[in-house]
């Protein structure tokens, strides 16, 4: 009677899929990433070093950095396979926060009642 090895039926669930999910070295590098992008706008804030507006800036181009980070360092998103319909449905995802947190911030500006 012959032995069938379910491991040798050509599927692909060998030993390189799981290198595809990011090295320890990959992770690191993104984890020290993350803890720099937080502590910056952490310092510049406890420390006042900025005007108000100028901080406000910081934070909001160290949270896109971060979520920049994480994406390609934690979520992979740079070693999808085509098609790339993760990256399509993250995109129209944020389209729609974008539209939403605009749409709101607009009707929250302009929509002062006259006394």
């Amino acid at each position: 009677m012959a032995q069938h090895n379910s491991h040798s039926n050509g599927s692909g669930h060998g030993h390189d899929e799981h290198a595809a999910h990011g090295s320890m070295r990959s992770y690191v590098i993104g984890f020290l990433l993350s803890i720099i992008l937080t502590i910056i706008p952490l310092v510049i804030v406890m420390n006042d070093m900025l005007s108000k507006s100028a901080t406000v800036a910081v934070i909001l181009i160290m949270a896109v950095f971060q979520f920049v980070v994480q994406l390609l360092f934690f979520m992979h998103l740079r070693e999808e396979k085509k098609p790339r319909y993760n990256l399509m449905a993250l995109i129209f995802g944020l389209v729609i926060m974008v539209t939403i947190v605009a749409g709101s911030i607009w009707i929250m500006t302009y929509n002062a009642v006259a006394t």
